[in-house]
């Protein structure tokens, strides 16, 4: 559940050169202490008149290992340390620190975007395989296509690249172009591709029929900050198709923007119903539905081990709020609100800002969201992932079909 804010703050003891200056800017944010600092200007140099007593340790530590250590030190390093040092003395598993390549796939998770060309590669038997071309992509205006290999990237052998690599290559900025070399059967060919935004999709629909019944399915693989719109939508092309009750799958959803997980919630609740708590230090808050649109029909949950975070939140809320069916196993237990923080450098910051509360004020942190019908998947559907080896699955649609003959 992340929230982003971005703002700038500048500090120093004494007279440093700019260079000097900025490692310890960076120190200076997190800690959140500089409020009332002096800031005086003297030719090319900053002089700051005061430094916050709490400081005054660590600038001097940064001072005597980047001028006197008998190796020459890298004072990003340095302060990349501190950072972490000072998000590790939390005790807190979800205040970490990311680096500038962590952040940036950390941004385009959250983000549900990202610029490149729209196709997914894997490695099959050491070749660059597609795997997945996305409708309307430019990958598939260029002729791109699945089980094409790939064997350059701008005139670039890919022998011993990495995964990892690969896709850095074929991503980049926007309306760029990257050259792809592919083997098509027998044959070579040479595709160019301009790199656009491409949208992640993290909603799955779809209906299905059971006993004369409509049952709709909507499956969220992340809370990014395009997931609302396009559950929205999704539902709304269900209910078209006269749906009589529906199935939402937050399996394996490690969470993500408590806001996009609240707005899907505000579907369904009627006006001023409880969604969830909010603590922070010792103050409680209840929040409520504030929309005039809600609905009726039954739904089913299915939640499991790995429903984290904001997963929670939506299966506890429509079971408290809404009288939803959770079907599966216990959720997680991740009962605290997060914010991101992205640094000058690139790097980014998340740290524990809240802990939540279910409609009913309990705190399922370490505990996670009980199940009303307890069902563990079983080892056909691990071995062969088909609809009719989904036993969680399964038992929910029994459930709606019970309800709606009832």
């Amino acid at each position: 559940m992340i929230e982003k804010e971005k703002r700038d703050l500048d500090l120093k003891k004494k007279k440093y050169s700019l260079k000097d200056l900025i490692p310890i800017v960076f120190i200076s944010i997190l800690i959140g202490t500089l409020l009332g600092a002096m800031i005086t200007y003297k030719k090319d140099n900053l002089q700051i008149s005061k430094v916050p007593e709490e400081l005054e340790e660590l600038v001097q530590v940064y001072d005597n290992i980047s001028e006197n250590y008998y190796h020459k030190v890298n004072k990003k390093n340095l302060i990349d340390s501190a950072i972490e040092g000072m998000l590790g003395s939390l005790d807190d598993p979800y205040s970490v620190f990311l680096n500038k390549n962590e952040s940036t796939k950390f941004n385009e998770t959250i983000s549900g975007e990202y610029v490149g060309i729209g196709a997914t590669v894997s490695f099959n038997e050491d070749k660059v395989e597609v795997v997945e071309v996305l409708d309307s992509s430019p990958a598939k205006k260029a002729g791109l296509k699945e089980k094409d290999i790939i064997l350059k990237i701008n005139n670039t052998d890919l022998t011993n690249k990495s995964l990892s690599e690969i896709t850095n290559m074929i991503r980049g900025k926007k309306n760029t172009k990257v050259d792809l070399l592919i083997k098509r059967g027998e044959k070579e060919k040479k595709i160019e591709i301009v790199r656009e935004d491409i949208e992640i999709d993290s909603i799955e629909s779809k209906v299905m029929k059971k006993d004369n019944k409509k049952i709709g399915y909507l499956s969220i693989d992340t809370f990014a900050s395009n997931s609302y719109k396009q559950f929205k939508q999704k539902l709304e092309k269900l209910e078209k198709q006269k749906i009589d009750s529906l199935i939402i799958d937050v399996r394996d959803n490690p969470g993500g923007h408590l806001t996009q997980a609240t707005d899907i919630i505000e579907l369904f609740l009627k006006k001023g119903k409880i969604l969830y708590q909010i603590e922070q230090k010792g103050k409680n808050q209840k929040m409520y539905d504030q929309t005039s649109e809600h609905r009726k029909y039954k739904v089913v949950v299915l939640i499991n081990h790995s429903s984290a975070s904001a997963s929670e939140i939506l299966a506890s809320s429509l079971k408290e709020s809404y009288q939803a069916i959770l079907v599966g196993e216990a959720t997680y237990g991740k009962g605290t609100v997060q914010k991101a923080y992205q640094l000058s450098s690139g790097n980014t910051i998340k740290y524990t800002t809240q802990k939540w509360l279910t409609a009913k004020g309990k705190w399922i942190n370490e505990k996670g969201v009980s199940p009303d019908y307890e069902v563990s998947l079983n080892e056909e559907y691990i071995k062969n992932p088909v609809l009719g080896n989904d036993n969680q699955l399964n038992k929910a649609l029994e459930i709606l079909i019970e309800k709606e003959d009832k």
